[in-house]
């Protein structure tokens, strides 16, 4: 297995497990702007609708028409799977995503989605450059 321990990785494990938190506020409050805001400007991103999304911009604009649209009233919770450090300034991380109410009460019990980020650190801060998500078959 390929893991950096060149360095101590606890804040960037903070700043990455805040920068998904980040991402889940955004989604339940249907902020499109916080949603994209750690997103590279060259990231490229699977989203849910199966959509491959080039660039930030993109993903802005995707980001608008659903929360805007087929996931205004819907709502999640993240659950941070483990991250990866492959070098010191690149790691790679899983996210289980459940639906919730508008109170937080689960609706799933099992994941709805699992997805795939890749991560990279510039000027001390962590930034998504790719991600994908793949749903979970329910049984």
């Amino acid at each position: 297995m390929i893991e950096d321990d060149s360095v101590d990785h606890a804040e960037d494990r903070l700043a990455i497990e805040a920068l998904i938190a980040n991402v889940e506020t955004a989604f339940n409050t249907n902020d499109a702007e916080m949603m994209v805001r750690d997103v590279a400007r060259n990231a490229v991103l699977g989203n849910a609708a199966g959509m491959l999304l080039h660039g930030r911009d993109a993903t802005l604009a995707a980001s608008r028409d659903g929360l805007a649209g087929f996931l205004k009233d819907q709502y999640v919770r993240y659950e941070l799977l483990g991250i990866t450090f492959l070098r010191a300034d690149v790691a790679i991380m899983h996210k289980a995503a459940r639906a919730v109410t508008a109170d937080g009460a689960p609706i799933d019990v099992d994941p709805a989605m699992v997805a795939l980020y890749v991560l990279t650190k510039e000027d001390g801060r962590w930034w998504i450059a790719a991600r994908h998500n793949t749903p979970v078959p329910r049984q």
